[in-house]
């Protein structure tokens, strides 16, 4: 009996291993790391490909720049892609967001595509509790692979931003913004500030819209990467944000979104803060707009999973 009662434990132990996610992760942030830790993942991008990042509100220095993601870009024979914000700046409308990927060099060295530029259009969401569908980009249709490229850092709204919040705010067009920061209540931009108190509907459909975007390319065919670098609490859409506090820490990399962002939340919580290197004003920010949710509703709509085990690549 005992020895059936370790060999059961055994196999339970050897299934919640199996189902752990694997998140690789190097300390050294640059191009070449970006494309090592993509070739890590073992998903080789394939036909047209986009790579969604955030091209920065002009006046902030912290956005993934050009010469950094470049490689990468170029491995894949990738393009640029962004849409509209739903706020007042410099990125609200197309002719202000192209001079922002002007200023920010984003053209000069890549294919650019304001996937929203002629319009938007709905894709399915898996979780309707909130939102009933994802209005992106009607240029989504023109790609078959996605690269998610994340700036991790706070988020004046929504806590943090990771792979989750660049899935959804980030792929969405500007009306789909103001669904889904609106948790359903409005499709079009006008008067979004006015609704935004239902706080965690708001982050519930984030992680909806993160799911919609991540099955509408289907499994194998988006891969998720998080660079830890220039982090302060505040979004790379704010024009002016609060000074960095912490130390750049490295890039993280996965198949599955839920991981990583979870993995890159556990770095900053798991911090001891030291001079130069002060976690506090993230955390507490993260726990004030109670960010960690969007992570939490994203496992249970079965997005991924919390689970995960480190790959250091460095090692390797």
């Amino acid at each position: 009996m005992k020895k059936l009662i370790l060999l059961v434990m055994a196999i339970v132990l050897t299934t919640v291993a199996m189902a752990q996610s694997k998140v690789y992760v190097t300390r050294d942030i640059s191009p070449e790391s970006l494309v090592k830790i993509y070739k890590s993942l073992g998903v080789p991008a394939q036909g047209r490909v986009a790579v969604k990042i955030s091209t920065g509100e002009s006046g902030n220095p912290n956005y993934l720049k050009p010469t950094l993601i470049k490689d990468l870009v170029y491995e894949v024979n990738g393009t640029i892609v962004e849409c509209n914000t739903a706020y007042g700046g410099k990125r609200n409308t197309f002719e202000a967001h192209w001079q922002t990927i002007r200023e920010h060099g984003f053209d000069s060295l890549f294919a650019v595509d304001l996937m929203d530029e002629d319009g938007d259009m709905k894709i399915p969401v898996r979780d309707r509790k909130n939102i009933k569908y994802d209005i992106v980009g009607k240029h989504l249709a023109r790609y078959d692979f996605m690269i998610n490229l994340a700036h991790f850092k706070g988020h004046p709204m929504g806590g943090l931003g990771g792979v989750l919040k660049n899935a959804s705010i980030g792929v969405a067009s500007a009306n789909g913004k103001a669904y889904i920061h609106t948790a359903g209540y409005q499709e079009v931009v006008e008067g979004l500030w006015n609704h935004t108190e239902n706080q965690d509907g708001f982050l519930e459909s984030m992680a909806a819209a993160a799911q919609a975007v991540h099955n509408y390319f289907g499994e194998g065919r988006v891969i998720y990467i998080s660079v830890m670098n220039n982090m302060t609490v505040d979004c790379d859409c704010v024009s002016h944000p609060k000074p960095v506090e912490l130390k750049d820490y490295g890039i993280l990399a996965s198949t599955d979104p839920v991981a990583l962002d979870q993995a890159c939340v556990d770095i900053i919580m798991g911090m001891e803060p030291s001079e130069g290197n002060d976690n506090r004003p993230l955390v507490n920010r993260i726990n004030q707009k109670h960010g960690t949710h969007t992570i939490d509703w994203a496992e249970k709509i079965g997005l991924g999973s919390k689970q995960y085990t480190i790959v250091n690549i460095d090692e390797q």
